[in-house]
């Protein structure tokens, strides 16, 4: 474990340090749990990031309150409302409109980041900058705070991935590759992520 002053340091040490786009659609999540995402973001060590997040006409007038809140506290917020819900795909093209990121990074507004997330994420470019894809381990937490079923990922194996998307979360695509395949194709919605990570590959 890193703490803050000594990943600053090593992150003044590195050759690039490429804005970071977060792609994060909402749909009528809990209020509390978006907020935990949101701080997430808020706590980052790395600071060159943008969070575009787009509203997909959620009902709950809690969830658009919530939001407007975070626009205003970091200019590197970004928000847009849908008039109409179009789902995930949909939501999530939205957002890839907004971005300006060397890379993407996928969440879910139930997600929550290690606030060295992005840090590591960068440290790999580095050392890999032909990398196009890039992924974490993950696990859960539970609704008191608490770690479990963790997911410790395979290195890059493409049998495995044609069998499941073990990639998931956290997931960082770079930028123009994303563009490349055309963004998130509608009617793949549940698999979306999936799709995205094949037509890419």
């Amino acid at each position: 474990y890193l703490d803050f002053e000594t990943m600053a340091s090593e992150i003044g040490e590195f050759d690039h340090c490429p804005l970071i786009t977060i792609v994060l659609p909402v749909y009528n999540p809990n209020p509390d749990w978006l907020q935990e995402c949101l701080e997430s973001v808020l706590d980052q060590s790395y600071s060159n990031w943008q969070l575009c997040v787009v509203d997909d006409a959620s009902s709950d007038a809690q969830v658009g309150a919530l939001l407007r809140e975070y626009e205003l506290l970091d200019e590197r917020i970004q928000l847009a409302f849908r008039k109409e819900n179009g789902h995930i795909c949909a939501a999530s093209n939205t957002a890839l409109q907004m971005a300006r990121g060397d890379y993407m990074a996928l969440l879910d507004h139930d997600d929550q980041l290690s606030s060295h997330a992005l840090f590591r994420v960068v440290e790999a470019i580095n050392h890999n900058p032909d990398a196009s894809i890039l992924y974490s381990d993950e696990d859960k937490v539970n609704e008191e705070g608490q770690r479990y079923d963790p997911h410790f990922k395979t290195r890059w194996n493409p049998d495995l991935l044609l069998s499941h998307n073990y990639i998931s979360h956290l997931g960082v695509y770079r930028a123009d590759l994303i563009r490349e395949v055309g963004g998130f194709r509608e009617g793949f919605e549940g698999s979306q992520d999936y799709d995205l990570l094949l037509r890419c590959v």
